[in-house]
């Protein structure tokens, strides 16, 4: 008989996952073409080449279930890998519910986030492919950290253009960037043509995310292949890498001897919820399962609940690639106070067509209650520890499993 009382319930080192899950096999959605900024035609490998290397091209297209994952990436995992499952029994408490709660703590991570998951084998997959350099973006500084952390690993150097509302909020993010050899601008940046443009409509420009990504993107594509482009978000190999959290979930539920009626996930651009949601979305695909999925968005960016679900531009500039998605607009700029979420347009196109076909749902939901929710689990959980890394809103966005309590007929 399961121990009633166990709070954590944790893997092994040999337990982290030697596969990462591509939902694109099992999808009953078709992966939707993918068009070049310039010619609008369909984007070819070689276009893709002048930001990725070529196995991170081969990620982003391959329709195979499982791709390995490289033993130099293990072995770095092995920092903090596998993350714990925790059932939140105060939190239960405090909520009088017979629900039985459980979250997926990617906060101990050493960038404090999941990011780190797929920082990880972008820089090692850069470094075997010859890259010395690196560009990237970052909103609020947690892909930049784990950015800058990884490419340090593989001793690549890395330019990370920040969202200035960001950059000028949050200098202990810029700090943490920079203590492991990362460049960091402010977006936008005089430092490239795209950036300048904007400071001359506005010296003050409090920035995007997509303003940013044009930024690193210009860098990238201009340098004749010696800087490729690492993006945190939104894109296939992204998703794919993050699935270690949800392979590592399952296991998990199974030590704890229960399975999720609803898996709940905060929801940016869609790395994180799709990292914990794709390999149960998978067992549900079997026919084994009825899980609900539950996409949470804010209202200050709400791309999935208020967007428009069609062919957009990654980015502000118009030089990433088009791709069909739930979009509100390229020409998108979130309140410069906005601790709400990723400060992105789009939705990842993968998730955009589980969600347009009926598979998941979505949520959007004012950040004043977000930060008021976030505080109760805190005070419930007993997280103090952990506020020198994260804020109310980054604590509630560790993804949540929920385990509906059996009730006896009476």
């Amino acid at each position: 008989m399961k121990d009633q009382e166990q709070t954590r319930f944790q893997l092994h080192e040999s337990d982290i996952p030697r596969f990462w899950y591509n939902m694109n096999a099992d999808s009953p959605v078709a992966p939707t073409p993918v068009f070049n900024p310039v010619t609008k035609e369909l984007i070819t490998k070689d276009a893709l080449a002048t930001l990725f290397p070529l196995a991170l091209i081969e990620q982003e297209t391959t329709m195979e279930r499982y791709v390995p994952i490289p033993e130099e990436v293990r072995e770095i995992y092995k920092l903090y890998r596998p993350t714990s499952l925790i059932r939140a029994r105060r939190l239960e408490k405090e909520l009088d519910t017979p629900a039985h709660i459980y979250f997926k703590f990617e906060g101990e991570s050493p960038a404090g986030s999941h990011k780190l998951n797929s920082a990880i084998p972008q820089a090692f997959f850069n470094k075997i492919s010859g890259t010395h350099a690196m560009t990237t973006e970052t909103g609020a500084g947690q892909w930049g950290t784990a950015l800058a952390m990884a490419c340090k690993m593989f001793d690549i150097d890395v330019e990370v253009y920040m969202v200035n509302a960001s950059y000028l909020a949050k200098p202990y993010r810029r700090i943490i960037m920079e203590s492991y050899g990362a460049q960091i601008y402010p977006s936008p940046s005089p430092s490239t043509k795209i950036g300048r443009s904007y400071l001359e409509q506005r010296s003050d420009h409090p920035g995007s995310l997509v303003i940013a990504i044009s930024e690193a993107v210009e860098v990238a594509a201009e340098s004749g292949g010696k800087k490729k482009y690492g993006l945190g978000s939104v894109l296939n190999h992204v998703m794919l890498h993050q699935t270690v959290i949800g392979e590592e979930a399952l296991k998990q539920m199974d030590l704890a001897g229960e399975y999720p009626d609803v898996v709940i996930g905060c929801v940016g651009g869609g790395s994180n919820f799709s990292g914990l949601a794709f390999p149960f979305l998978r067992e549900k695909l079997k026919g084994e399962r009825q899980t609900r999925f539950l996409a949470v968005e804010p209202t200050a960016t709400p791309s999935l609940t208020r967007g428009t679900y069609g062919f957009d531009y990654g980015d502000t500039a118009g030089i990433v690639p088009i791709l069909k998605m739930y979009t509100l607009g390229s020409d998108f700029i979130p309140d410069p106070i906005h601790a709400g979420g990723l400060r992105y347009h789009g939705m990842a196109p993968i998730l955009s067509g589980l969600y347009n076909a009926g598979l998941i749902e979505a949520v959007a939901v004012e950040q004043r209650p977000v930060f008021d929710a976030a505080i109760q689990f805190m005070r419930a959980e007993v997280f103090c520890q952990r506020l020198n890394q994260h804020t109310p809103s980054e604590l509630l966005s560790m993804k949540l499993l929920t385990q509906k309590k059996k009730v006896k007929n009476a």
